[in-house]
């Protein structure tokens, strides 16, 4: 039998008029063993909790909070369904002692967060997060933006976005059939990732399961390989790890379940770590891996978000290693066995959005947390949109900026690296991006196409937006250019449904000719002379021939006439054509060999504004 209840029926505990002032403790039977028991429960629900879960032990992360607020109310549903307490409300009193610990520590953990939250607040931190990145002072138009000239092939250009890519991924799965394995799998668009592939844009598309009982018919093997798309040229290859067998499949990604979970092998490997974003790439010789960024908070306790290192995780074998964002930065790793690690290959350790936030924060706050608000004097956001461009060996965000009006048109661009977090900002003003698609679409409306999100080039030096126009079924029809500054000039190819991008380039070269508003700039920041006969010389004058390669190409709209200034080598003299009186100058381009012959006359080195001139002879050969 259990001991009979006591209960103290005189007057102490009482206040005034006799109301009671103290609740009576009534301890259940047993209660020791019910503790234990309680905190055994604790733990295995709370392991349950956590391998689901997988919060970071990390005082800077929210799930760590939520993780112990969970156990703590873990323990008191155990204590109160143990004691009776949810049935018999008398030993509710000793449920509360019991539980004051565990409320004590969550309390604690509410106040870390509270001041955390305070000094991690744009309100009183407006200056910190808007030195989260910062932008170069000056920046050229040629050496920032992928440079085109009208003559040279767009084989590091884009010719596709996202969607398009997408499509032609999603279509190459029918190629698992040569292995037995149709149906079985889908794109995971969501850890796709735009990298610069041997020199190509290409954007590469990790598997998924089609569903649970796919994966059960799978799983043991993983994912056969991976398909990679070619942005510029849209071949689309679905890549067979081994065809010899399951040994090369991947066996770990974000789409697996239990202990192939990559989530849950990062969590178990760097336990204090915050897991940021993670991306899917190969290396230059088509090995899979994962690239995870490593989070630190950079403003007070949980704000300001930014990568302090990755976690690169071979997608077959499952090793991982973690790099430090300076070693990721130089692109070369040493180990302490003095062995070195090649990470140029890597394209994408902050991911657009991440870029895209810290921008913003820094349009926004960089005068202060009230002028984001009343003032708002320098205050500027990015536009509704983002592409990339492939310059070098690296991948960079493209967006624009806009003010917080957001009206049509942009105060300029931004370009940062997406490995380095290198940023440029080019000041120019123009059309949105989406001005630009809309102005594409306008001129093809009869066709009911759209037009992809504009990758930003640099046409012969004039900033260009530069689209593809899709059909319904997101396949490409055709090509779009739209000049930034004035969106009026827009050109598009023969509109017959076969794409001609050769015919887009000559008509928007011919409207940049027609525009007498739109002048391209002479690049005048390379020290060399600009020669243009005189009409006046003399008979006698000896000609001047130079046969050289040809180095460098700028061209000038004058008077409605396009000019080109042709460095070559042999000479310190920009050599100066006019298409009008030589047409196949728009078909010159670096590397190409000209004779040309000229006079040198007196005007020692001085431009001859809207002269237009030929010259005795050039030839190509």
């Amino acid at each position: 039998m259990s001991d009979p209840i006591k209960v103290d029926f005189s007057d102490k505990g009482k206040g005034k008029g006799g109301a009671s002032t103290k609740e009576v403790l009534i301890p259940p039977e047993k209660a020791g063993l019910k503790i234990v028991i309680s905190l055994i429960l604790t733990a295995v629900i709370g392991a349950i909790v956590y391998y689901f879960m997988l919060p970071p032990m990390n005082f800077g992360a929210i799930e760590f909070y939520m993780f112990w607020a969970i156990i703590a109310a873990v323990f008191v549903g155990c204590m109160a369904v143990l004691s009776k307490a949810v049935f018999q409300p008398e030993y509710i009193p000793y449920v509360k002692k019991v539980s004051v610990a565990p409320i004590i520590i969550v309390v604690i953990l509410g106040v870390v967060l509270g001041i955390g939250y305070l000094t991690s607040s744009v309100f009183f931190r407006a200056d910190a997060f808007s030195q989260l990145i910062s932008f170069s002072d000056e920046t050229d138009l040629d050496s920032s933006v992928t440079k085109i000239d009208s003559t040279v092939d767009f084989s590091n250009v884009a010719m596709i976005d996202k969607s398009a890519s997408e499509k032609l991924a999603d279509k190459v799965l029918g190629d698992l059939a040569t292995i037995g394995l149709e149906s079985q799998f889908e794109i995971a668009t969501e850890y796709s990732t735009q990298i610069n592939y041997n020199g190509a844009p290409c954007r590469v598309y990790p598997l998924a399961y089609g569903n649970i009982f796919k994966w059960l018919n799978n799983t043991a093997d993983g994912f056969p390989g991976y398909v990679i798309v070619n942005m510029n040229t849209q071949e689309t290859e679905l890549v067979i790890l081994d065809d010899d067998g399951v040994e090369g499949y991947i066996k770990y990604s974000p789409t697996e379940h239990f202990q192939k979970n990559l989530l849950r092998i990062l969590r178990f490997e760097y336990p204090a770590a915050i897991f940021g974003n993670i991306s899917f790439e190969v290396d230059d010789s088509g090995t899979p891996y994962w690239i995870c960024q490593v989070i630190e908070k950079k403003v007070g306790l949980i704000g300001g978000d930014d990568v302090k290192g990755i976690v690169i995780v071979d997608a077959v074998s499952g090793e991982s290693k973690y790099y430090a964002i300076e070693d990721v930065i130089s692109g070369t790793a040493t180990a302490d066995d003095g062995t070195t690690s090649n990470l140029l290959w890597i394209d994408q350790v902050y991911d657009a959005s991440l870029l895209v936030q810290q921008y913003n924060y820094y349009g926004t706050y960089n005068g202060g947390f009230w002028n984001s608000i009343f003032g708002q004097t320098g205050v500027k956001k990015t536009t509704s949109g983002s592409s990339y461009i492939a310059m070098e060996d690296d991948v960079y965000i493209y967006t624009g900026v806009t003010s917080v009006t957001s009206d049509e048109s942009i105060l300029g661009f931004i370009l940062i690296n997406q490995r380095t977090k290198e940023a440029m900002f080019y000041n120019t003003t123009g059309a949105t991006e989406s001005a630009a698609q809309s102005s594409a679409q306008g001129a093809l409306s009869d066709k009911g196409w759209s037009a992809t999100f504009p990758i930003l080039i640099n046409l012969d030096g004039e900033a260009t937006y530069f689209m593809a126009m899709k059909d319904s079924s997101n396949v490409v029809k055709g090509y779009a250019m739209v000049n930034v500054s004035n969106y009026n000039i827009v050109a598009t190819d023969n509109a017959d449904g076969k794409p001609d991008l050769a015919l887009c380039i000559e008509n928007y070269t011919k409207q940049l000719k027609d525009n007498k508003d739109v002048v391209i700039d002479v690049d005048t920041s390379v020290d060399i002379e600009v020669v243009v006969p005189d009409d006046s010389a003399d008979d006698s004058e000896q000609a001047i021939s130079v046969t050289g390669a040809v180095t460098k190409i700028k061209s000038q709209i004058e008077n409605g006439s396009t000019c080109y200034y042709i460095a070559v080598s042999g000479t310190d003299k920009y050599i100066r054509v006019s298409a009008d009186e030589l047409p196949e100058a728009i078909f010159y381009e670096a590397g190409d060999t000209l004779t040309v012959t000229y006079y040198e006359s007196d005007i020692n080195g001085m431009w001859i504004e809207n002269a237009v001139v030929g010259y005795a002879e050039v030839t190509t050969e």
